[in-house]
């Protein structure tokens, strides 16, 4: 594994490379990696200029930073896209004059008024070829790296639920707003008018072990660094799927991440006499 202090994410394990798109052109891979998992195999609705592009693109694409996973066997740029991550900074945010994506679906006053930089993350998707816990691993690790470089103290964002039927995910959802619900002080709701009770299970009738394996690895991943969900989930047409707004403090990721990764570099300088 190597690593380099100039950029915000720099990784590579093996063939796979991990750091942010530095052209329009990798930025355009990102989107078309975006429409061909979201659109062609999750059977989400494209606008026609979407479905003309063959892209997933919106205009918040311009202002956000994109994390890429490449994979340099089959190139080291663009045509080696296999994984991104988009990533929203308050201070972007402030600086173009945008709000943040999520609050189309949910108040996030709460989050908004904690201190310090926040971050809105997005748009996750990874080729069907790259899904192991390895390679999502890898890219935590990258948002741990991003988020110690811009000093990021709370994370935040919608996460989906296959399916527009809420009642299909009655035990997951009663499973995280029974055992995940955030503070009340960071706590997003719903935006009343597209509001879904989450809590329809008693829970005392909750099974978590059969909860946990019914959430995506997403949402689980999120659970396992920490996170927190909003009071209330909601239904996104386009995208045919039920959302929860996850929020993760980062001072426990990064800390995590950097005496994983501490340790497996240490022990790699201890094989090699350095």
């Amino acid at each position: 594994m190597t690593a380099r202090s100039d950029r915000p994410v720099s990784i590579r394990v093996g063939d796979l490379e991990l750091r942010l798109a530095e052209s329009d052109e990798e930025v355009e891979a990102a989107q078309a990696l975006r429409y061909r998992i979201f659109y062609e195999e999750m059977a989400a609705e494209p606008t026609p200029e979407m479905a003309a592009a063959r892209r997933d693109f919106d205009s918040f694409d311009p202002y956000c930073d994109h994390l890429l996973v490449i994979d340099r066997r089959l190139d080291s740029g663009a045509a080696g896209v296999v994984g991104t991550y988009r990533l929203f900074r308050r201070s972007e945010a402030a600086a173009r004059g945008k709000r943040f994506y999520s609050a189309d679906e949910y108040d996030i006053g709460p989050i908004t008024e904690h201190p310090g930089e926040i971050l809105e993350l997005g748009r996750s998707c990874i080729g069907s070829a790259y899904r192991s816990r390895a390679a999502m691993q890898l890219m935590w690790r990258g948002i741990a790296d991003y988020v110690r470089h811009y000093d990021i103290t709370l994370m935040f964002g919608c996460a989906s639920l296959p399916g527009t039927d809420p009642a299909a995910h009655a035990l997951p959802l009663s499973y995280l707003g029974h055992f995940h619900m955030a503070p009340d002080g960071l706590r997003p709701r719903a935006r009343p008018e597209r509001y879904v009770e989450m809590r329809v299970l008693d829970k005392q009738a909750i099974d978590k072990r059969a909860a946990l394996a019914q959430l995506p690895p997403l949402i689980k991943g999120y659970l396992r660094l920490g996170g927190f969900v909003g009071d209330g989930a909601v239904v996104d047409p386009q995208f045919h799927t039920v959302d929860v707004c996850i929020m993760v403090k980062t001072d426990w990721v990064t800390g995590k991440y950097m005496r994983h990764y501490r340790r497996e570099d240490a022990q790699a300088r201890g094989a090699t006499g350095e």
